[in-house]
């Protein structure tokens, strides 16, 4: 059952993503290179509603399947408000305010999935929080190829591995992720979109919801190892640009990711690295998880602040030299 569970996310997200690539050529829906873009060539966008679809199949067949349905209605809704302004806004640009009002709305629809779940209700109050948090996280993020899509398929991974409850929605999404990315690396064909990246996003907000209550206190915040790469240069760039005055909400090249790729170094090398060094937060998890409760969170806050002055060392050491001549 697992198989075919597995077998239905990676058929529909590559028939899907094949679909959107077709579509967006036919409509001319291209990211065009700019100075705030890290890709030298139009590319098209919107690929990543090819792992939306691949969701959404797995909702369906969870329904039809007997399994409790608020949970499920409640966390398909939030999904399609999340793509669907996604969609939406990668074939005309919105207004960041709206987008983000949205978002908090699917995180309110997955927070009262959770609860008429039987999820206490301070964790689905945490679902819906991460929602919005998570999904700009990975908008941020995406901009290079394999990027956004790899760190979430290795996340998803690690949740499967840490809360086994969380096994099959884990692994779907994780197959999900990996069905798309011969599309989008080495070389990007078509790009997540915001529709991908938000789909990411989410999802990814409800799988650590989902499994929280499951690993309870301190061991809730083991989940934060597998998506460290992301938070911390997310986080760690927001606030170095809101110090500086700058409205932290518009495109930009001043990631930790972006600033290597104008080193010099290519997508792949950035992409890989960048996998590495989760891969390596995921095992610290696991060892953490087998360890004495008392340690994991200082372990947690450890990893963070060296990953945070790894950081802000990286990123005065990386001048900006001549871009790497690839799709983004």
């Amino acid at each position: 059952m697992l198989a075919a569970w597995l077998g239905l996310h990676a058929l529909v997200a590559a028939l899907a993503t094949w679909a959107a690539l077709a579509y967006a050529r036919r409509r001319q829906l291209f990211d065009q290179p700019g100075e705030r873009r890290s890709h030298s060539v139009p590319t098209p966008r919107g690929g990543g509603i090819g792992i939306t679809c691949a969701l959404l199949a797995g909702c369906v067949l969870l329904a039809i399947t007997g399994k409790p349905l608020a949970p499920v209605a409640g966390y398909a809704v939030g999904l399609v408000l999340v793509a669907g302004i996604g969609w939406v806004d990668d074939h005309r640009p919105l207004s960041p305010w709206l987008r983000l009002a949205v978002q908090c709305l699917a995180g309110l629809a997955l927070g009262w999935g959770m609860l008429a779940g039987g999820t206490p209700w301070g964790w689905a109050l945490l679902g819906a929080a991460l929602v919005p948090v998570l999904v700009n996280v990975w908008n941020f993020m995406d901009g290079i190829d394999g990027l956004a899509a790899s760190q979430a398929m290795l996340a998803a991974a690690a949740f499967a591995w840490l809360a086994p409850g969380t096994a099959w929605a884990s692994l779907g999404l994780a197959v999900a992720c990996a069905a798309f990315l011969p599309f989008n690396f080495p070389k990007a064909r078509i790009f997540l979109g915001d529709v991908g990246s938000g789909t990411l996003g989410y999802a990814l907000a409800a799988l650590a919801a989902a499994a929280a209550p499951r690993l309870g206190g301190e061991g809730a915040l083991l989940l934060l190892l597998p998506l460290s790469a992301f938070l911390v240069d997310a986080s760690m760039t927001l606030a170095s640009r809101g110090l500086r005055g700058e409205r932290w909400w518009e495109p930009h090249v001043t990631h930790l990711y972006q600033r290597w790729v104008q080193s010099g170094r290519s997508h792949v090398f950035v992409t890989m690295l960048y996998a590495s060094f989760s891969i390596v937060a995921i095992i610290l998890a696991a060892f953490l998880d087998n360890a004495a409760s008392s340690l994991r969170g200082e372990g947690v806050a450890l990893w963070v602040a060296v990953a945070a002055v790894g950081w802000a060392v990286l990123r005065r050491s990386l001048a900006p030299g001549i871009p790497s001549r690839e799709d983004a």
